[in-house]
């Protein structure tokens, strides 16, 4: 899940808009979420890499618990070697 945000502004007819409204309010989605949704889908089409915000906060965060259980597993090995 991407965990920072920013804006981006841009103009649209305003039949297209509302008519965008109506299918998403059907849909139960908000027109934020359609037009991430297609940024994702046109990115991906044209094979443009990125790396959502808050995925590499979420790597680091396993990396480091990662590590916390391997030095426990060790610690607890060299007390059983006393």
């Amino acid at each position: 899940m991407e965990l920072k945000t920013a804006r981006l502004t841009l103009l649209i007819d305003p039949a297209k808009k509302a008519a965008l409204e109506r299918l998403c309010a059907r849909l139960d989605l908000t027109p934020s979420q359609v037009v991430r949704q297609l940024i994702r889908d046109y990115l991906a089409q044209h094979g443009e890499p990125y790396v959502p915000s808050g995925v590499e906060a979420d790597a680091e965060r396993e990396s480091i618990a990662a590590r916390s259980s391997r030095s426990g597993a060790a610690t607890a090995k060299s007390r059983k070697r006393v």
